[in-house]
């Protein structure tokens, strides 16, 4: 029996997730979350790192969508001047925006993954969806709340410690 909180990859920053190494297991379709996977909380732009592995992404052949929980307008300018579709007000860990992200791009599901920073949004999203789920550490945990989900979560990345990059 799996268990719906444990990720099926998980890696320290989405910057060393590659096309080729998404290529090598499968995956051409990589949906991502927004705060605290690309950009912090508290920020509107990207680590030059960051923005260097954008471009890579969307120079390869796999496909990128930001599927994010927020409904401020920052995702949507962000994206906007990147050239990177989005869909917010995703609803995870329900399928909603999985669901929304599937019917636009049309994409086969077991060649798909959700990549972000929590285990109770993102993972489980991924996993009821049936995409395959891709855990990174959180770019800053700025507050107590943050703090606290984090180590909420501990038990399930160390189950799935295993599937770390």
């Amino acid at each position: 029996m799996s268990i719906p909180f444990v990720p099926d990859i998980i890696t320290d920053a989405l910057t060393d997730l590659t096309p080729e190494l998404l290529k090598s297991r499968g995956i051409d379709f990589l949906m991502l979350d927004f705060d605290n996977t690309i950009v912090p909380y508290t920020q509107n732009e990207p680590s030059p790192e960051m923005e260097a592995w954008l471009m890579r992404m969307r120079e390869s052949e796999i496909g990128l969508c930001v599927v994010s929980n927020s409904k401020r307008d920052r995702v949507v300018k962000f994206c906007a001047s990147r050239g990177i579709p989005c869909i917010t007000h995703a609803k995870k860990p329900f399928s909603k925006g999985i669901r929304a992200c599937h019917v636009q791009f049309g994409f086969e599901k077991t060649c798909a993954a959700l990549v972000g920073d929590q285990i109770y949004t993102d993972v489980l999203g991924a996993n009821c969806a049936g995409v395959a789920s891709i855990l990174v550490t959180p770019i800053h945990l700025h507050n107590i709340w943050l703090k606290l989900r984090h180590v909420a979560e501990i038990p399930f990345i160390a189950m799935g410690r295993r599937n770390r990059l």
